[in-house]
């Protein structure tokens, strides 16, 4: 049984030395004690999170309780997020600081595992993040320190933790993984696997692939490489299938679990060997849509933003509305990328279900400006609309006053890219990927309010 949390005495709060006379020592206590406060205020952001929670552990049949309780999990993910540090960084930088295990009120206990605070990480639900933020903005809307009635908003692309696919690279990751799990099945159960891998002719024709791609004199030799590449991934393809279902069919439960792993990569694989054989072999321009961008996080979309200095990004869309007060009021992880014009009303009427009612006044850039019927349908639901439909109309007095307001949130982006994690996501799974955004998204609102006000 995991406790939701238990009263531990705090020694280090206090804590009285030279270092903490410095300003930038004040500041960074200061920051979560603040935080601290905020969540002991809100005793239901903690329920809200120990459900999940709850799922990581049932407790063993003496009924010994869990050693951490749903508290400490939830403050050291936020120490994670707030300290920009990998997991096992925190964990270190926890295990050397009494402050901030007595902010994750451990009460003389060892910390945790760095795998089992990822386990905690990946059991909190999506949903939950967004439930959470929720319960943050109502506390906000009644301390007086957030107004929903007026909302800038924006998308980012954050992007998966995935090196720069081509064709050619994708064929190779195919190819290496799957001989590199085949071996491993090999040691377990030979006679699945008798075959012999040319590791080093797969890799010679990948390299040829990829240094001659652009010469035109050596055309003839890529294509002849490439079809060669290709052929010995669909053989390796074939051979890890077969294994694959004698594996899971054997009563060897490290068999079935490397062959459902192998399994798991097949799907994505085929995909690779068609839209590859299309387009390098017979010339077809494959879509976006109908292609993959890593075997290893096959949810990667390519998104062209059209920006000079990075033209395309690989990740997924989000979508920010922020207040006056900088308070990130609600936000949406696009799993498939839904065009900026078609964001608009969705937005307001997330909002109208968090807040009652729509916003007041809604800013964003040209990029949101919709149809005719679109826009007087967003018109009809809020007073005032600052979406321009054509650059020059920031140039009037208001419009300048708006241009200056959704800028903005600009800011905040950079800040979220910089300080939280939204530059790039480090964790598997499209659903870990919506769940860290949650968890950066929350974080950052949390230290929002930790200032004083005016601060």
């Amino acid at each position: 049984m995991r406790h939701i949390s238990e009263p531990v005495f705090c020694f280090a709060w206090a804590g009285k030395s030279e270092s903490a006379d410095l300003k930038i020592v004040r500041e960074y206590r200061e920051k979560y004690k603040g935080v601290s406060k905020i969540l002991d205020e809100n005793p239901a952001i903690l329920e809200a999170a120990a459900r999940d929670f709850k799922t990581l552990s049932t407790g063993g049949r003496k009924g010994r309780g869990a050693a951490y309780t749903c508290e400490n999990l939830l403050r050291a993910l936020i120490v994670h997020t707030i300290e920009g540090d990998s997991l096992r960084g925190t964990i270190v930088r926890i295990a050397e600081s009494p402050f901030l295990q007595d902010f994750i009120r451990l009460g003389g206990r060892r910390v945790m595992d760095f795998t089992f605070l990822d386990r905690a990480l990946k059991a909190v639900r999506p949903e939950t993040w967004k439930r959470i933020n929720a319960l943050l903005a109502g506390y906000a809307r009644e301390a007086g320190r957030m107004d929903p009635s007026e909302i800038r908003v924006d998308t980012t692309v954050v992007e998966a933790t995935i090196h720069y696919p081509t064709d050619s690279s994708l064929l190779w990751d195919s190819y290496r993984v799957l001989v590199r799990l085949l071996r491993k099945g090999r040691a377990l159960l030979p006679e699945a696997c008798p075959h012999r891998f040319h590791d080093e002719k797969a890799r010679r024709a990948h390299l040829a692939v990829t240094r001659y791609a652009a010469s035109k004199k050596r055309r003839r030799y890529v294509k002849k490489c490439f079809r060669e590449l290709i052929g010995r991934v669909r053989r390796i393809t074939l051979i890890a299938q077969e294994f694959a279902r004698r594996a899971q069919a054997s009563h060897s439960l490290t068999l079935r679990a490397l062959g459902e792993e192998i399994e798991k990569f097949l799907s994505p694989i085929r995909t690779v060997i068609e839209t590859a054989e299309r387009a390098g072999v017979r010339g077809e321009t494959v879509p976006a849509r109908e292609r993959v961008f890593s075997i290893f996080e096959p949810h990667t979309e390519l998104i062209a933003r059209g920006r000079r200095e990075k033209p395309v990004e690989f990740g997924h869309v989000i979508l920010i509305s922020q207040t006056r007060e900088k308070f990130i009021s609600d936000y949406d992880v696009m799993e498939h990328h839904v065009p900026d014009q078609r964001l608009g009303l969705p937005a307001i009427e997330r909002h109208e279900r968090l807040y009652g009612s729509p916003p007041e006044a809604m800013t964003a850039d040209k990029g949101f400006n919709p149809a005719a019927e679109g826009r007087a349908e967003l018109e009809s639901k809020v007073n005032t609309l600052a979406i321009p439909r054509k650059v020059t109309d920031w140039t009037t007095v208001i419009g300048a006053v708006r241009q200056r307001f959704r800028a903005g949130i600009e800011g905040t982006i950079s800040v979220l890219k910089r300080s939280y994690r939204l530059l790039r996501c480090p964790y598997r799974g499209f659903k870990s990927f919506a769940a860290s955004i949650g968890l950066s998204i929350f974080s950052h609102n949390l230290v929002l309010l930790a200032r004083p006000p005016g601060r």
